[in-house]
Formats: structure tokens, C-alpha cells, sequence
């Protein structure tokens, strides 16, 4: 559990007040919307109203964290803060909103409240190492979204819409388990895939086509992340071209990445690949991101980050290559960090797959 490592942060006299649903669900294996959680250095309490607290009380096991009904939540707040001795509170300064903040200022005028990025800063340090749990909900979040795709290769035809195709994907991965989707799945075809995030569209797949779909499935709260380019009908040699050079970017970027190697070292390897194939000006993002409870998570992995990897990060490599008014190519991974290099937890072939 991780209220421990919180708590030890804390210090006498210190409390953190979660509100985010990312934040509680890392921190009590149990996420909701709803719930405020408040820790301090003796105790966490998930305070929770009448809908939700059964099934709080039953999900919430850490022997740290006892979960209260809601009533008059300031109320017990107050009651809990002078219970403890608390004179400073944290909070999550990314995600509380200015009026929420102002309104506990008001109410608790005795109490100093820590808006800085501290408390935020500490919980992406603790989230940004995954352990062997989290590592698992990943792949299983991963495989759900593989079995997906591979089924979707199947069912996939010209003629059919951006948002179809979209639609379909989406489909089958709630089908095998998905809690919902990572984000709103890419489907952009032809020169929509010139476009790194394009929106699916109505326009109809043609042949001769690429089309790039990037996607990705949640299981227990964990996000997988992939991209994959499709073609239909039979590419040109310039296509086959920039689908090659942009392959080798992912394959070269995989091969550098391990512990204590800089981000910023490991994207200049796929644009070194790609510009020895003549399209390194048409790779317009960074080339990867952390992945967890949230679909983008640190580090992140660019040519301006000062981040270095270190063993047990999870992170995507995802090069491109797009043309302007003509189409695009990407190819995305998820890997963990090791010490002597990576583990790939993508396992789907990235060898062009011709529709």
C-alpha cells in the first residue's frame, strides 16, 4: 500500500487532502469520482456519502485508511484536523480548482494550506516507478487492446468511416474486458493521418490509404497505449519508404532505452534514425511518455527533457513521420524500464499489415 509512504512524507503536524479520483485510487486501490481522502500522520480516512459507502468500506483494505459516512463533510474534516494536531495541509495544487481552495481558507482560517506543487510533486515521484502489480494491470490492459486490434483487422473495409472504424475498435475492447477507453481512440486515415492527433472523421478509407489507429484499453484503473498504421491496397514505394525509416526509429529507440540513460538521448536516437532516412523534419512531436493511472504520465521523453529513465518506469516510443497534405505513418510501444535495457510489453508485429 502506499498511505504509508504518504504518511512518512507528512511529518508531525502535516495532513493531505486527495481529491483526485487518480490520486485516492493510487492510494487505496480504490478510485471514484466521488469521496474526499484525507491523510494524516497517524491515519487516512476515506470520507465517503450513502451511495457509495458500502462499497467503499468493502473495496478499501488498507488497515491505515478507515472509511467514514459523509455527513457535513467540513464538519468532520474539522473534527479530524484537530483530532490529529494538523496545522498544515497539503493539497493537490493540479487538480484542486481556485474556488475549492478559497472555500476551506475561508472555513479553516487557522489552518495553513500548502498549495504549492509539493503534494503533487511527491505523488508523481511515487507513481512514476510501477511496481510488479501495476506492472501486470498494464499488460493486461495492453493485451486487452492487442486482441482488439486483431480482431478489428478482420472487420475492417474501404468504404467504411473514420469514426466507424473507430467506433468498432472501441467496441471490441469493452468486449474483452476494457473498463472504458484510454483516451479517444485515432483513427485517421489518408492525409487525415498527416495530422499526429487527428479527430475520426466521416471521411470514407480509400484504397491505397494509410491508416493510422492509436488506441488504448483500461483495466483496474491502468491505461495501455498503441499505435498502429495500416494500409489499404497497395502502398507506393514512398510509403513503404516512410513506413520503413519510421520502424526503424522504433527499433533503434527500443535498443537505447534502459536505466540510467536521458529521455532526451533516447528521443535523439529515433531522429537520428530518421534522419539518415531523409524524414527527420517530419517527426513534429516528442517521441514517447510515461503510462499508468493516467494515459500520460512522467517521464516524459523528448528533446528537451532533463528527465533520466530509471528501472521500473513505463514508457511509450511512438516516432512518426507526417506529410503535409499527403498522409502519415506511426508505430507505438510501451516498454518498462530495466537495468540492462527494456522489456517490450507490446506484442502485436509491426510488420505493415495490408487491408
Amino acid at each position: 500500500m502506499n498511505i504509508d509512504r504518504l504518511i512518512s512524507w507528512l511529518g508531525d503536524g502535516g495532513a493531505a487532502l486527495i481529491t483526485s479520483e487518480v490520486s485516492k485510487r493510487y492510494l487505496t486501490d480504490f478510485g471514484s469520482e466521488d469521496g474526499t481522502l484525507l491523510v494524516t500522520k497517524d491515519l487516512a480516512y476515506f470520507i465517503i456519502d450513502a451511495r457509495y459507502f458500502e462499497h467503499t468500506e468493502k473495496q478499501v483494505t488498507d488497515p491505515l485508511c478507515k472509511v467514514i459516512l459523509q455527513e457535513e463533510l467540513y464538519d468532520q474534516i474539522g473534527e479530524l484536523l484537530n483530532k490529529h494536531g494538523v496545522q498544515n495541509v497539503f493539497v493537490e495544487d493540479e487538480y484542486m480548482t481556485v474556488s475549492a481552495l478559497s472555500a476551506l481558507k475561508r472555513r479553516f482560517s487557522g489552518i495553513n494550506f500548502d498549495s504549492s506543487n509539493r503534494l503533487s510533486d511527491f505523488m508523481k515521484n511515487m507513481r512514476i516507478i510501477k511496481t510488479d502489480e501495476e506492472i501486470s494491470c498494464i499488460i493486461k490492459a495492453q493485451r486487452i487492446a492487442e486482441a482488439a486490434f486483431t480482431k478489428l483487422l478482420s472487420n475492417m473495409r474501404a468504404g467504411q468511416t473514420e469514426k466507424q472504424i473507430a467506433a468498432i475498435l472501441e467496441f471490441f475492447m469493452a468486449d474483452f474486458g476494457s473498463e472504458g477507453v484510454s483516451f479517444p481512440t485515432i483513427a485517421a486515415s489518408g492525409v487525415n493521418s498527416a495530422c499526429p492527433h487527428a479527430v475520426p472523421s466521416d471521411k470514407k478509407v480509400q484504397e491505397g490509404d494509410f491508416l493510422t489507429l492509436d488506441f488504448g484499453a483500461v483495466y483496474k484503473g491502468y491505461h495501455s497505449d498503441m499505435t498502429r498504421t495500416v494500409v489499404f491496397g497497395k502502398p507506393t514505394e514512398e510509403m513503404k519508404n516512410i513506413y520503413n525509416a519510421v520502424w526503424g526509429a522504433n527499433t533503434d529507440a527500443i535498443k537505447a532505452v534502459r536505466a540510467d540513460i536521458s529521455c532526451k538521448l533516447v528521443d535523439n536516437v529515433a531522429r537520428s534514425t530518421l534522419d539518415a532516412w531523409g524524414y527527420e523534419q517530419y517527426f513534429t512531436h516528442g517521441l514517447g511518455h510515461g503510462v499508468g493511472l493516467e494515459i500520460h504520465e512522467g517521464p516524459s521523453v523528448n528533446k528537451r527533457s532533463g528527465t533520466t529513465l530509471r528501472e521500473g518506469m513505463i514508457i511509450t516510443i511512438e516516432p512518426g513521420v507526417y506529410i503535409p497534405g499527403k498522409y502519415g505513418v506511426r508505430i507505438e510501444d510501451m516498454c518498462v524500464v530495466t537495468k540492462d535495457g527494456c522489456r517490450i510489453l507490446t506484442e502485436t508485429p509491426k510488420t505493415l499489415v495490408y487491408i
